[in-house]
């Protein structure tokens, strides 16, 4: 009998369970997400009077390409690129509204980036998005992706928020607006967020 009962309670728990879910799901499907699309301008200054990033870990300089990778047979010097294989660098960079470095300021990324590839500018970001002005102050966003600085478009995921933004998922586009990896620079940032309506 107790067996009997243990099974029943289990039953009847798995199938609230599913009908929770289900219906999360048809809520998602019935058009109860609102989709958010943010834009501003990140400002990355690695050297001048207040820079607000900064190279915290040195990585070890690129290897050459292996001596057939080019057409000559001769191994290929590294990469010109003032970065190295393992660099961390940390940032506090102005979030603004225009690319002018007087614009309006919304809000700061905060986060760091480790260089993870052997050739190229690619490295492994990890962002918040920490809004301080208009209808979003006091709230943030999470952003995590591989960042490949030699392509126009880099794609990142937002993989959640506080604040207004709590339970949040989306992706970010970001573009060089005026950047180079020696001196940091503008960056035009586009967030695509989608919110539960709860």
């Amino acid at each position: 009998m107790a067996s009997s009962i243990s099974w029943v309670l289990l039953l009847a728990s798995a199938l609230l369970a599913a009908t929770a879910y289900i219906g999360r799901d048809a809520g998602h499907a019935a058009g109860n997400v609102a989709t958010t699309h943010l834009h501003f301008y990140m400002h990355d200054a690695y050297d001048g009077p207040f820079p607000t990033a900064a190279l915290v870990v040195t990585g070890r300089a690129p290897l050459s390409f292996p001596p057939d990778a080019n057409d000559a047979g001769e191994a290929t010097p590294p990469s010109a690129h003032s970065r190295r294989f393992g660099d961390i660098a940390v940032m506090n960079n102005a979030l603004t509204e225009g690319p002018e470095r007087g614009s309006a300021r919304v809000g700061t990324a905060q986060g760091f980036t480790v260089r993870v590839a052997e050739h190229g500018a690619v490295n492994d970001l990890s962002l918040y998005l920490v809004f301080q002005a208009g209808e979003y102050a006091g709230s943030s966003l999470s952003v995590k992706g591989r960042v490949d600085t030699d392509t126009g478009v880099r794609e990142s995921v937002v993989i959640g928020g506080t604040g207004r933004f709590r339970f949040a998922r989306g992706y970010a586009l970001s573009r060089s607006y005026d950047y180079d990896l020696a001196n940091g620079g503008v960056v035009e940032i586009d967030v695509y967020v989608q919110l539960p309506r709860l």
